[in-house]
């Protein structure tokens, strides 16, 4: 029997039951993280035009998810230089992993096959590696409702020798993951960063994306 689950409904409690993920407790795991800041004065300008307009525009009404690209993921992936070789970027990228789980007692044998279906938002590839994955959601969505899907999209990965980067975000809100396949696949999260304190942590943001492009690359 096969059942099919969108991955947007996965929650954590199910990945942690199926894949056996659980979270790292070592704070060496995620030190791409750490806030010692090498972006340009240019940059930091860029980023501040970033955070006023997003502000400006919600002004008017909160912003559906392809806002959200527009105006804040598409500036930040540009600084970041995903743009440019050897990186290249897919959208709406279908994703599928499987779990088979046997039941066998004296009754029957019964084998259930799940499979779980869904889309990424935005892919970042270099090299036929995954090295991105994110996941931007209208402004007031709730990260902890995305965080699942990402963690799902990761464990996806069809490089598990390799670690495997999410960032998940509403545009005003934002959070890194990071997840390592071993024997059983461990992950871990950033701190959250937000458009709504008086520093402009958009600087912080785009400084991890630049630390994952140094590892990767």
């Amino acid at each position: 029997m096969i059942q099919v689950i969108q991955a947007q409904n996965v929650t954590l409690a199910y990945l942690k039951e199926k894949f056996a993920l659980h979270k790292s407790e070592d704070e060496q795991f995620f030190t791409e993280c750490d806030y010692i800041l090498k972006i340009s004065e240019l940059e930091k300008q860029s980023l501040d035009r970033v955070k006023n307009n997003y502000l400006n525009v919600l002004e008017n009404a909160p912003l559906l998810e392809e806002a959200v690209k527009l105006v804040v993921l598409s500036p930040l992936l540009d600084l970041a230089g995903f743009y440019r070789h050897p990186f290249y970027i897919t959208t709406e990228e279908s994703v599928e992993i499987s779990e088979e789980v046997i039941i066998n007692n004296e009754v029957n044998t019964e084998e259930t096959k799940e499979i779980i279906k869904g889309k990424s938002d935005v892919l970042v590839l270099q090299n036929k590696l995954w090295l991105l994955i994110i996941e931007s959601k209208r402004s007031r969505f709730s990260l902890a409702k995305a965080i699942p899907q990402a963690l799902t999209y990761m464990l996806a990965n069809p490089h598990p020798e390799n670690p495997a980067y999410s960032l998940v975000m509403n545009g005003e809100d934002f959070q890194f993951i990071k997840l390592i396949k071993q024997d059983k696949p461990i992950y871990a999260l950033s701190d959250r960063f937000t458009l709504y304190r008086h520093e402009n942590e958009l600087y912080k943001v785009l400084n991890i994306l630049k630390k994952i492009d140094q590892i990767v690359s």
